[in-house]
């Protein structure tokens, strides 16, 4: 079964860079569901439907076995401990695995309510849940992973479009990993680091890096200080690996997403929540739906704020034009045939007459006709 919405954010950003002038593109917004919904997939069915009714344009899950993932002793990160009380991993994310039916359920469900069905997979077996059995072309891999050479490789060899997180890495490790994603893409023979390297400098894995990969700006984390955020990164990303850019916000609030929607984010993730206060590891750093709903509203604001970068007049300002400018009147009585001198001009509203930057070339010329005090001025 597969959903039938899976295109991806390429349907709505128009290549590798986001804005590409005339009008800014737009921006593909990803309600992160994650694990928020804690292993219950009814409340997980509920979460695709906050985010269509929030207009975002995709819903992502995360799909993991968690034997897969981590070893029964790795510890649990500080933000874990928090939400959920669980000092190791595995206790934590076993509650939160999801079956194979429910992600057929869940995509199902956002196919019908209008919206991208995605989900990072965390290991092998998920991958091929995701791209076998439901179909989906676009692939988002998690920031954890970004060095996961393996994962990469199968996700680039098994999707049509990849977007992968970086946070945690150093424009180095994003380097490598790109190597990956274009070996994956384009590669023959067998993977190598040097493999790698020579997939990313061929003209073809640019080519297909350019069109294909969409790496997020990401600071892992949860809440993430804005002073942290560095948004500015989306630039060294875009100019250093020659592919689509955009954000992952961890912050609190939604300020922070507008402004990289307005630096050009292509794809701008951020989690999405029913409530707040529920016990989880990603609560807290989420929005509830009344708020996610807002901030998709104000990056459509923005989106149109931005424009096309030709400066012209709006339409909406054209009833203040007719009041706002001036015009060249007479300051005083003039007679037909008098030549202008400078007591004659003033200048005032309405600007239905004659241009002000003609007050210094006015002076000398001939008045075609008799003037009362506040004619508009006609000159020969």
């Amino acid at each position: 079964m597969s959903a039938s919405r899976t295109g991806g954010p390429a349907s709505h950003t128009g290549g590798p860079a986001s804005r590409t002038g005339g009008r800014a593109s737009r921006t593909y917004v990803i309600a992160e569901a994650g694990v928020n919904h804690g292993g219950d997939a009814e409340i997980a069915t509920r979460l695709v439907d906050a985010a269509a009714d929030a207009h975002a344009d995709a819903v992502k899950f995360q799909s993991f076995r968690a034997d897969d993932l981590v070893t029964p002793d790795a510890p649990a990160a500080a933000y874990q401990r928090a939400g959920v009380g669980a000092s190791r991993q595995r206790e934590m994310l076993v509650g939160l695995e999801l079956s194979p039916e429910a992600h057929e359920s869940l995509a199902a469900r956002a196919a019908a309510r209008g919206i991208d069905f995605l989900s990072t997979p965390f290991d092998l077996g998920s991958l091929r849940l995701l791209t076998e059995r439901l179909g989906l072309r676009t692939i988002k891999i998690g920031s954890g992973d970004l060095t996961n050479a393996p994962l990469l490789l199968a996700a680039a060899r098994a999707a049509d479009r990849l977007i992968v997180s970086t946070g945690m890495a150093t424009l180095e490790e994003v380097r490598d990993a790109v190597g990956v994603v274009a070996f994956g893409f384009v590669g023959r023979g067998a993977p190598s680091r040097a493999a790698f390297a020579d997939a990313a400098r061929s003209a073809e894995g640019r080519d297909a890096v350019a069109a294909r990969l969409t790496l997020l700006q990401c600071t892992s984390a949860y809440p993430a200080p804005a002073g942290d955020v560095d948004l500015r990164a989306m630039a060294t990303l875009r100019e250093a690996c020659g592919c689509a850019v955009g954000y992952s916000d961890h912050t609190l609030r939604h300020h922070v997403a507008l402004a990289a929607v307005a630096m050009g984010a292509s794809v701008l993730e951020k989690h999405l929540t029913l409530d707040r206060s529920a016990r989880g590891p990603d609560h807290a750093t989420s929005l509830e739906p009344a708020e996610f709903a807002a901030m998709v509203r104000e990056i459509r604001e923005v989106e149109a704020a931005l424009g096309t970068g030709r400066k012209a007049p709006a339409p909406s300002e054209r009833d203040v034009a007719a009041v706002a400018r001036r015009s060249l009147v007479a300051a005083r009585a003039i007679r037909a045939g008098a030549v202008i001198v400078h007591e004659d001009v003033a200048v005032k509203r309405p600007g239905s007459g004659r241009t002000p930057m003609d007050a210094f070339d006015a002076v000398g010329r001939v008045a075609t006709r008799d003037h009362a005090p506040d004619d508009p001025l006609e000159l020969a």
